[in-house]
């Protein structure tokens, strides 16, 4: 049987809110599912609420609320964050995906969470509605 996680696109506001909703997706009210891309994509290999057999799915319904919230002004705003918390050697390459991000240009947050979504389920795993 596939488990059916729904994503409420409409309650996520921002990156922060996105763990939040997700982790309640998946494990109920104050439910945790990481809070970073590399955290997420442990999670979907199972063990932290999704079944370890990959028999489940994510439904991101209004997820163009959501792709609105995390687009290029919300990235923006987190790489600002994380640039002084990188490693020396990698602020570069974080300070060129700001510079992006604050032209309006390269991947968004939601594009970044969408890929990792849809790389750690099975195929079919993400549905966007």
């Amino acid at each position: 049987m596939t488990v059916t996680y729904v994503i409420d696109g409409s309650r996520v506001t921002g990156l922060e809110q996105f763990w939040n909703v997700i982790g309640e997706a998946v494990n109920g009210p104050g439910g945790y599912f990481g809070r970073n891309l590399d955290a997420l994509a442990d999670c979907l290999s199972g063990g932290m609420g999704t079944p370890d057999d990959d028999d489940f799915v994510f439904e991101w319904r209004d997820h163009t609320l959501s792709a609105r919230a995390l687009g290029h002004a919300e990235t923006a705003r987190h790489l600002r964050q994380s640039l002084d918390r990188v490693h020396v050697t990698n602020r570069p390459a974080v300070q060129r995906r700001l510079d992006d991000a604050l032209a309006g240009r390269g991947p968004t947050l939601f594009d970044l969470l969408v890929e990792t979504l849809t790389n750690g389920t099975a195929p079919d795993g993400l549905r966007l509605l």
